[in-house]
């Protein structure tokens, strides 16, 4: 029992290690990173919050004035002596000026959270389109060893038929020419010249025998061969000089691309990065008239620009509302001492005793109002938020515009990258049966190396494009994606 607990544990945690290393190969989990350490997207939603604060701000009254004036020496009024004057006023403006004030300043902000989201999205967008550059190139570099190995392989069947060259096919015919067959004798009378026959005066004359023109011919043939067979090995070997070239290129392309890479993630330029196979091509369902729906709905500069023609239009509520007069309602407060020798009581011919108010300090209920009588400038006012509002909904309609204009490049890319896929595709299929072919008759001496680094050079070649296709296709659908701004789950 002990045994199979420690077994379901074992397997337990190698499970949570495999689904722990997929997280972190996906391309999710660096997208989650970029966006909680990539400094320019912090500092965007830190503008968003900075904006909110702006909400409380825009919806406060003035502030209340408090006036104070003492004398130095005090005044004599008619019952005291007047030490103070203090005077408290508060403004209040007219009616609703204060909430549009604050849903100018809500409409601010959602500029504001509108441009941290375009912000996010293109950097989800440069860390998909960095992440697919380095599958690619990663996948390249595979597929180029594995053609510096097919081209390891080929060299020992091209070292073989240098150091074995095939007999020449002149040797035969010399070698029976060796022993020619005794020709008729001359005449006596042809003197000195009568002991040899025609092929040896044929012989003498050219300063050679049969036998030796033979074996020369010979030596030709085995000369020819050797000498093609050496220039197929250095051939070959330039092949490799040069898929080792390649492999070093790619090498420092991907090095430069990690390094970019975290830099996106706010990370050392040197830290791991956890690289997939090359995803294969998925389907990707293009409906357009559901994207330019979703684009229009979510898209973050579609409604950065709709939330400033918004702004605009309750700054002109706002100034309008300004426009009008504002109200102020204070108290005045007058400090008074009492007089050293009061004056006798006198009577205002109605009874009333003024005597009594001597020392007594006086209480003013105050109203103030604003006369907004220079009427050009509210009026210019009211014109600039009136052309803001409708350049505003021109600068709505161009961006549109130039979203879909956008849509429809992008289509056009998927759809040119999906047909290349196919194309090399097949073209992979077909050279790499022609490539075996070839390299089956280079080995068995019917074919020649020219041949197979040819086919060769085009298997590299369509893989290469294939790889290039793919990432292309990926690519524009991320660029789809954000144009929907598809991140947002």
């Amino acid at each position: 029992m002990k045994r199979y607990t420690l077994f379901l544990l074992l397997a337990g945690l190698w499970r949570l290690s495999l689904t722990t290393a997929a997280e972190t190969d996906s391309l999710n989990h660096y997208l989650h990173m970029a966006a909680e350490h990539n400094p320019g997207v912090r500092a965007d939603f830190l503008a968003y919050r900075a904006a909110l604060q702006r909400l409380p701000q825009a919806g406060a009254y003035q502030d209340p004035q408090l006036e104070m004036g003492f004398f130095l020496q005090p005044m004599d009024i008619v019952d005291g002596r007047q030490v103070a004057d203090i005077r408290l006023m508060q403004m209040f403006p007219w009616f609703g000026t204060r909430k549009a004030a604050r849903t100018e300043a809500q409409h601010m902000a959602q500029m504001a959270f509108a441009q941290f989201r375009e912000t996010r999205d293109r950097l989800f967008l440069d860390v998909s389109v960095q992440w697919f550059t380095l599958c690619r190139l990663q996948r390249q570099l595979a597929n180029s060893r594995e053609n510096r190995e097919l081209l390891l392989r080929l060299e020992e069947p091209a070292l073989q038929r240098f150091a074995s060259p095939p007999a020449s096919k002149g040797a035969e015919p010399s070698a029976r020419q060796s022993a020619p067959p005794p020709s008729p004798t001359l005449p006596s009378g042809a003197g000195g010249m009568g002991g040899m026959n025609m092929n040896d005066a044929a012989s003498a004359a050219s300063g050679s025998t049969p036998a030796t023109m033979g074996g020369m011919s010979g030596m030709d043939g085995m000369g020819g061969s050797a000498a093609a067979g050496m220039a197929d090995v250095l051939r070959l070997r330039m092949e490799i000089v040069e898929a080792d070239n390649r492999i070093e290129s790619l090498l420092s392309e991907i090095r430069a691309a990690k390094a970019a890479f975290n830099l996106m993630l706010n990370r050392p330029v040197d830290s791991e990065i956890r690289l997939p196979d090359l995803p294969e091509q998925t389907s990707f369902l293009l409906d357009s008239a559901s994207v330019r729906m979703q684009m229009t709905a979510r898209n973050p500069m579609l409604e950065m620009v709709a939330e400033e023609e918004l702004a605009y239009k309750a700054k002109a509520d706002m100034d309008r509302r300004m426009s009008y007069p504002m109200f102020g309602i204070g108290l005045q407060y007058m400090l008074i001492r009492k007089k050293a020798t009061a004056a006798p009581a006198m009577d205002d011919g109605m009874g009333a005793d003024m005597g009594g108010m001597n020392g007594k300090d006086m209480i003013m209920p105050m109203l103030s109002v604003t006369i907004p009588i220079y009427r050009s400038k509210y009026n210019a006012r009211q014109r600039e938020n009136a052309l803001l509002q409708q350049a505003g909904r021109e600068k709505y309609r161009n961006t549109q515009n130039m979203l879909e204009a956008e849509l429809v490049r992008l289509n056009h890319l998927l759809d040119d990258a999906a047909r290349r896929i196919a194309l090399y595709r097949r073209q992979t299929e077909l050279a790499q049966a022609t490539c075996n072919l070839a390299v089956q008759e280079f080995a068995s001496g019917r074919g020649d190396l020219a041949g197979v680094i040819r086919v060769q050079r085009q298997l590299l070649d369509y893989a290469l494009k294939a790889s290039e296709a793919v990432a292309d296709y990926h690519i524009a659908a991320a660029n789809i994606r954000k144009l929907i701004s598809s991140h947002e789950e």
